[in-house]
């Protein structure tokens, strides 16, 4: 069973650390900044690949090119260790839980306090996928047909249902009740 509790992040008032700057921190920063590009990020790194610089560079995300140090964790909220180094990562995380801070190493579940699902975003909405850790590539399949088969213009009927919602006077329930039933007709499809 997934007991994962999701939450959307306003990862641009949060400071995230990523520490490794190869291949797999690249996918982590693509994924974070693909959803969230104006995130509050910082690399850590001995070597950075291009597309961490390009990136970077675009997201305005701040590349700091030495060792880990374990005062680069201070005034952080959430880190993502990518290295090729398990003992670092290991490390990493050890520091990181006795600080209390949220931290998810590549590739190792059991070190990770949350996932990095697939996500789909389609102007407004945004859905998220999680198997738990289990099989990010189905995750990134399931992504793919949610891309598919949404509509684009889904966020035009997003900004229609906000306007009549702020034109209902009624109380809370009545605007459930409401909204309910002008679209359940979206299921009927």
């Amino acid at each position: 069973m997934n007991e994962l509790y999701p939450i959307f992040l306003k990862a641009q008032s949060v400071p995230i650390l990523v520490v490794g700057g190869g291949n797999v921190g690249a996918e982590k920063l693509r994924y974070l900044l693909k959803s969230s590009p104006n995130a509050w990020v910082e690399v850590v790194a001995t070597y950075f690949n291009d597309e961490v610089k390009e990136l970077a560079k675009k997201h305005q995300v701040k590349l700091i090119h030495r060792t880990f140090q374990v005062s680069d964790l201070e005034r952080r909220s959430l880190v993502i260790v990518a290295t090729d180094d398990a003992l670092l990562n290991l490390g990493i995380h050890a520091v990181c839980r006795k600080r209390q801070l949220l931290v998810n190493v590549a590739d190792q579940p059991e070190l990770c306090d949350f996932y990095l699902g697939g996500v789909v975003t389609k102007g407004n909405l945004k859905l998220a996928i999680s198997t738990n850790g289990k099989s990010p590539t189905t995750a990134k399949r399931l992504r793919q047909l949610f891309e598919e088969v949404l509509p684009d213009d889904i966020d035009v009927l997003l900004e229609n249902l906000h306007k009549y919602r702020k034109t209902l006077t009624m109380d809370f329930e009545e605007k459930v009740a409401t909204l309910n039933e002008l679209t359940e007709g979206l299921l009927n499809r």
